[in-house]
Parts: structure tokens; C-alpha cells; sequence
């Protein structure tokens, strides 16, 4: 059996006051919210007492209980935590076997929200009322024939009288002839005279032809140029004759007569004179030991940047962490999800601050270790995360601290312990 606890520390629970950091209300909002809570719980264990292996009632039981367990204590029940550690311990076996139902779930899952009702010094709430189950009944077929409209009846013929038999036709009336007396012959009407014919209108005169424009004078042919006459070719000049023996010096080519002159070779510069310094005299200094150098300080923070960002999806809890940073003067941001906060965060500009993310590690969808292997990933150092998770045992933190996480918080929270932590990360 995974519960502890008996009846008889009624007496103790209800003697333990509220802690001093709590503000005054917060304790009363939070009892309000369990009352909802606890009605909720009723109506999942009379699902479960009609089906123990509902997965959806069994799941919400398992998440219902594991937010108890993490915010009642700190509220300062204490034994409520340490009762809701239980109950999730064991409907997290019933979610990995649905179908085992030797044990009769839905009657211990009662038993559970009464004795929380009792910690809690709340009445024990009884479970809504299901809605009204639609029964569709089938009509009969006297129903099917009464409804059905009648088919329209076809339009009656008129009525005739019967011809009596034997009955001859009736005969046509012709009316009496009456001669008609001689008349005198009329003469013959005249013919009409024709109408005179008018006369044909007369065609209009025909208007002049426009006279036609003469035509430009055109100029004189011009001659085609004619060319320059062609200036005849000069024989070439007759080789001067010459005598046996003789010759000529002008024949000469100049090329062959004069040899042909060369550029004077270019002479190499003259290197400079090198200069000679004497080598610079170094002047022998003291040691001066220089004072051991300051550790490097945090950069200071953008009045936008958070110090501290809370992922929690329990709201009583997340509000009591909200009322303790508020009242310090912290800049934070909260977020209800992890995938929320991942996206969020992925974004955020942080100026090399390095805020503090106080991580639960039990999230609904995207879990905590989710979202730190991310920060991890694409974000590098850009984030301190601290883990807030029930699980404290050595096996579970020494995976946390592993996987990269700063510290951890473990549920419930003690208000004054987390806000002294959280003061010594941010360097306040």
C-alpha cells in the first residue's frame, strides 16, 4: 500500500498553523480552489467505480494527485502532501496495467478524496449529478403510417348524363328560304380618274472638278562628274653607266656605310651609405608586483530582462512563488507549459545575464528535461536551470545535475527556504 497516514492525525493536521511567509488570503484561495478540486476527484471515482480501466479517469487521477502532493505542503498541509504522494504512486501503476482490476479502484479513489476532505478540514463533496442519458426509441409502424403524409388523390371526372338508347341523332334546323323581289339594275359606278403623277425632281448640278495642282518644275539632269585625267608613269631613271674599274660612293647604303650606334649600358645606382646607431640603452626598471586581479563581475542586467523565470503548471504553487518574488523585488517571467516557455525562451534576449529557470520537471506535454536538453542545444550558458519536482531522491537529482541542471528544489516548497536559494543565485 502505497498511503500513510491514519485517521487519528485529524487532531495534528488541524493544530498545525499556516507558515509565516504565506500572505494573508493566499492560504483561503488555496482551500477554495480544493474545493473544486475535490469535487472533481468524486466524480473520477464514481467513473472508476462503473470502470476501473477508464484510462482518461485513471490519467487525470495520477496528475490531479501528483499537484497535490507537490503544493499542499507548502501551504502547510503537510500530511495532505504525503497523502496525495501516495495516491499518485499507486495510479501511476493503474495507468501502466488498465486492465488489472483485482482491486476495486473506484472505492479506493473515494476513500481518497474523503480522507483529503477531512485533512484539508473541508466538507467531503458529492460527485455532479451525470447529464440525462437521450434514449432514441425506433417508431412503430402505425407511428411510421400516421406520420407519412397521404398520397394525393387524383381529380374526379365530371359527370355525364347517359344518352338514352336508341336515340336518333337530332336533326340540323334549316331556316325557311324567302324569295327575294326583282330590283332594278343599277348603273355601272364610274371608274376613278388617276391620280396625277408629280414630276420627277430634278437631279442637282454637278459641281466643277478641282483643278489639279501643276506640277513642281523638275531640275536639270546633272552630269556625272567627270574624273581626273590618269598621270602617266614615270620611266624609272637609267642606271648612270660606268666605266670598268670605276665606282660609284653615293650607290652605298647609308646602313652599310655607317655602322649602326648602340644605347650606352645603363650603370647600376650607387647603394647609400649605411648608418651605424649605436644599440638604445635599456634602462634597468624595478619589479612591481601587480595586485591579484578581480574575479569578473556579472554584467549588469536591462531593467527588461527577467532574473528569474517560473515553468510550473500547479497554480497554487506558481502563485506562491509569484507572491514571494514580487515581494522581493524580482523581475520574473511564468509560464503555465513547457512548450510555451521553450518557444519563449528560444527568443529571449538576455544580454549575458544568465536569469535563473526554476524548471518543474513534471510537465504536462514537453517535460522538463525536454526543455533543458533544448536550452542546451540551441542556447548554450545563455540559462541557469534549477529543477522543482517532487522526486528528490539521490537517483533523481544526480540525473538532473547530470543532464546540465544548476540545483534543486524539491516539493513541497518551503517559501523562505526557495526565496534565501534564489537570492544567492541571482547574486543579490
Amino acid at each position: 500500500m502505497a498511503f500513510s497516514g491514519a485517521r487519528s492525525n485529524l487532531g495534528i493536521v488541524a493544530q498545525v498553523p499556516a507558515p509565516e511567509e504565506l500572505p494573508p488570503g493566499l492560504r483561503e484561495e488555496y482551500l477554495a480552489g480544493m474545493r473544486a478540486t475535490l469535487g472533481m476527484l468524486a466524480a473520477i471515482a464514481k467513473r472508476l467505480a462503473a470502470a476501473g480501466s477508464d484510462r482518461e479517469a485513471l490519467e487525470t487521477l495520477r496528475r490531479e494527485a501528483h499537484k497535490i502532493h507537490g503544493s499542499a505542503g507548502s501551504f502547510g498541509f503537510m500530511e495532505a502532501s504525503r497523502l496525495a504522494a501516495g495516491m499518485e504512486v499507486t495510479a501511476k501503476d493503474w495507468v501502466a496495467r488498465p486492465g488489472d482490476t483485482d482491486m476495486d479502484r473506484g472505492g479506493l479513489a473515494g476513500w481518497f478524496v474523503t480522507r483529503l476532505a477531512e485533512m484539508l478540514k473541508l466538507e467531503v463533496p458529492e460527485a455532479p449529478a451525470p447529464p440525462p442519458r437521450l434514449i432514441i426509441r425506433r417508431p412503430s409502424a402505425a407511428q411510421k403510417a400516421a406520420a407519412s403524409p397521404a398520397p394525393p388523390s387524383k381529380p374526379l371526372a365530371p359527370a355525364t348524363r347517359p344518352e338514352p338508347p336508341h336515340a336518333s341523332p337530332p336533326r340540323p334546323q334549316v331556316a325557311p328560304v324567302v324569295p327575294r323581289r326583282p330590283s332594278q339594275p343599277q348603273s355601272a359606278p364610274r371608274p376613278t380618274p388617276p391620280a396625277p403623277t408629280p414630276p420627277a425632281p430634278k437631279p442637282p448640278p454637278k459641281a466643277a472638278p478641282p483643278p489639279r495642282p501643276k506640277a513642281a518644275p523638275q531640275p536639270p539632269p546633272q552630269s556625272a562628274p567627270t574624273p581626273p585625267p590618269k598621270a602617266e608613269p614615270k620611266p624609272p631613271p637609267k642606271p648612270p653607266t660606268v666605266a670598268d674599274g670605276e665606282s660609284i660612293p653615293w650607290l652605298v647604303s647609308p646602313e652599310e656605310s655607317t655602322p649602326a650606334k648602340r644605347p650606352p649600358a645603363a650603370t647600376p645606382p650607387k647603394p647609400p651609405p649605411q648608418v651605424v646607431q649605436p644599440p638604445p640603452v635599456v634602462e634597468q626598471r624595478p619589479v612591481v608586483e601587480s595586485p591579484p586581479t578581480a574575479p569578473p563581475s556579472v554584467p549588469e542586467a536591462a531593467p527588461t530582462v527577467p532574473e528569474i523565470i517560473l515553468v510550473e503548471d500547479d497554480p497554487a504553487l506558481a502563485d506562491l512563488l509569484e507572491y514571494g518574488l514580487r515581494a522581493r523585488g524580482y523581475r520574473f517571467l511564468s509560464y503555465r507549459n513547457g512548450g510555451d516557455a521553450l518557444r519563449e525562451l528560444l527568443a529571449l534576449e538576455v544580454a549575458g545575464t544568465r536569469p535563473v529557470v526554476l524548471l518543474d520537471v513534471d510537465l504536462p506535454g514537453l517535460d522538463g528535461y525536454s526543455v533543458l536538453n533544448a536550452l542546451e542545444r540551441d542556447r548554450p550558458g545563455a540559462f541557469r536551470v534549477v529543477f522543482t519536482t517532487v522526486h528528490g531522491g539521490e537517483a533523481e537529482q544526480l540525473r538532473g545535475l547530470e543532464a546540465g541542471a544548476l540545483d534543486y528544489l524539491v516539493k513541497p516548497i518551503s517559501l523562505r527556504v526557495a526565496l534565501e536559494k534564489i537570492r544567492r543565485w541571482v547574486g543579490r
